[in-house]
């Protein structure tokens, strides 16, 4: 046991330090152009927000669910 995990250990800092090194890869620079346009629109529409009485309660219901598991057992 002792073995492998000097092994694992011994391999884990070989690839730490390989990847310290530092490489230079050249690179090219790229002109780049947007084409970009931009059209207003204005939409008139009347929506219709629904109000609700307990606000978020199908969430917070499904949230506080209790399972079997859950329960504390006595000794």
């Amino acid at each position: 046991m002792k073995a492998i995990l000097t092994f694992i250990f011994i391999i884990f800092i070989g690839t730490t330090a390989m990847a310290q090194e530092e490489t230079k890869v050249p690179t090219q620079p790229k002109k780049v152009t947007l084409d970009i346009k931009i059209e207003k629109t204005t939409i008139q529409e009347s929506k219709v927000a629904r109000l609700y009485l307990f606000k978020n309660s199908r969430v917070k219901k499904e949230l506080a669910f209790r399972t079997k598991r859950n329960k504390s057992k006595m000794a």
